[in-house]
């Protein structure tokens, strides 16, 4: 019902940029990537947002740094991209960071925190996707076609468990659905205007808003190892992001040099 919420609001917050534009600012040949990408965020919602209910806020934001490992894991398995040895090592690091956090053996694994796992595993495949459609679709289409379809989608989740809101809640609700959009058009923009490892740096910084939050709203007091953890992970995953960056500036360069000599061939 929480994620319906969120989508639903933020449909209603996109409704003016859609009522400007009208369905022509809709139109797109990418509708099966907007599908693909619509059913891996509800997955990713309602995993996320089932697990919040039952782990600290920093858990879940530390735990949900593995995006990116998952997304190299995804390039190499789905894209066919060549991962070489540096950012597998910096992966399987990654994943030692989750370890950390965890701790299992020291400590009962709450299963819910393999809930916020699936949510970064999905958030990755979205991060896939979403660098492909901002070579060609505008920053509000691609927005707007997440909450055209997954507000139907978790509507029907969310009917067999309904509870009619109150209006507090339904207030509660209605920021959560401008923050999340507001959110989105800023990270999805930041893809569209520069590389992806500039953009997901900026992730990090979740972390400390969400122990703050998590300890003045709920009471909440990380332990070190969830920061230990956090820092494993965001530098494994910031080390995959710059090593990215780096090859694809080295690929640019050597396909301008050879269009370059190509021309003083001509």
């Amino acid at each position: 019902e929480v994620a319906f919420l969120r989508c639903f609001f933020g449909l209603l917050w996109m409704a003016p940029w859609l009522l400007r534009h009208g369905p022509r600012a809709l139109r797109t040949r990418k509708l099966p990537l907007y599908t693909a990408r619509a059913a891996f965020g509800l997955v990713g919602m309602l995993a996320g947002f089932y697990a919040l209910r039952y782990i600290a806020l920093a858990d879940a934001t530390a735990l949900s740094f593995t995006a990116p490992l998952f997304a190299t894991i995804g390039a190499a398995l789905v894209l066919r991209e060549t991962v070489r040895r540096r950012r597998w090592t910096a992966t399987g690091l990654g994943f030692v960071g989750v370890l950390i956090i965890l701790r299992p053996g020291a400590t009962t694994v709450d299963p819910a925190a393999l809930w916020t796992l699936l949510a970064a595993a999905t958030t990755a495949a979205n991060m896939l996707i979403v660098k492909r459609l901002t070579d060609t679709e505008p920053t509000e289409a691609v927005v707007t076609w997440m909450v055209v379809m997954m507000t139907p989608m978790t509507l029907v989740a969310a009917l067999p468990f309904w509870e009619w809101p109150s209006p507090s809640q339904i207030g509660i609700a209605a920021a959560i659905g401008l923050c999340g959009t507001l959110g989105h058009l800023a990270v999805t923009r930041g893809f569209a205007a520069g590389e992806a490892s500039l953009v997901t740096s900026f992730d990090y910084l979740r972390m400390p808003f969400a122990a703050a939050i998590g300890w003045m709203a709920f009471g909440e007091l990380p332990t070190v190892w969830t920061f230990l953890g956090a820092a494993v992970i965001a530098g494994s995953a910031a080390y995959i992001a710059h090593r990215e960056a780096t090859l694809a500036r080295a690929a640019r360069r050597r396909a301008a040099e050879a269009t370059n000599a190509q021309s003083a061939l001509n």
